[in-house]
């Protein structure tokens, strides 16, 4: 089984689930939707959750804390987490946190991905050490 997504096909594991996301999301609301997505995963052998956002009106940093949030829950459980149905909004948001990698690409661990190469940290003299 396979869904579409901004990022390209999403390939489904045998063993997949369902979560979505209402139309607006408070910070209140993320220890509320990790615990029903852990309660909905407990237990089972892992998988994919697809995490459905079609509904999320007005996409903001809390919707994006939320798909972090809930995606650490997923992985806790060893479950992975795939995002279906970001809009623009929501996807420009995720581009501009840098976020893309972690939270849109389905089926990727981060275990498999590479460091960056080349790239070394710069240090101003004038930086104080404390």
């Amino acid at each position: 089984m396979s869904f579409r997504d901004a990022g390209g096909p999403i390939h489904m594991a045998a063993s997949a689930t369902s979560f979505a996301l209402g139309a607006t999301v408070t910070r209140s609301d993320i220890p509320v939707l990790c615990a029903e997505l852990a309660e909905l995963v407990r237990g089972r052998a892992g998988g994919v959750v697809i995490c459905d956002v079609a509904d999320v009106a007005h996409p903001d940093v809390v919707t994006v804390e939320a798909l972090a949030r809930l995606r650490l829950t997923a992985r806790r459980h060893g479950w992975s987490l795939a995002v279906i149905g970001a809009g623009p909004h929501l996807l420009e948001l995720v581009r501009l946190l840098g976020l893309t990698d972690a939270l849109l690409q389905a089926g990727r661990q981060s275990e498999q991905r590479e460091e960056a190469g080349g790239v070394e940290e710069v240090v101003d003299g004038r930086d104080s050490p404390h």
